[in-house]
C-alpha cells in the first residue's frame, strides 16, 4: 500500500462528506506526528497497531556483480 491508497482507505473510513484533501490532510498530520514522536522519544508505540523506532545500523559493503 501505498500513500495515495492509504489516503483513499482514510477518505473511505471517514464517510462520504469528507474530501480526498481532508483525508490527505489527516494522514499527513499522523505520519509527522509518529516522525515528531520519534525524533523525540526515540520510539512510538501505537497500541494495536505497532511500535515504531530508530535504529542505528552500520553500514555494509556491496559488491558489483558486474566486475566480479
Amino acid at each position: 500500500m501505498n500513500k495515495a491508497d492509504l489516503v483513499d482507505e482514510v477518505q473511505k473510513l471517514l464517510g462520504n462528506g469528507t474530501s480526498k484533501a481532508a483525508a490527505e490532510r489527516a494522514t499527513d498530520a499522523v505520519l509527522a506526528a509518529v516522525k515528531r514522536g520519534l525524533r523525540r522519544d526515540k520510539e512510538v508505540s501505537l497500541v494495536g497497531f505497532g511500535t515504531f523506532a530508530l535504529a542505528v545500523r552500520p553500514a555494509r559493503n556491496g559488491y558489483n556483480p558486474h566486475t566480479q
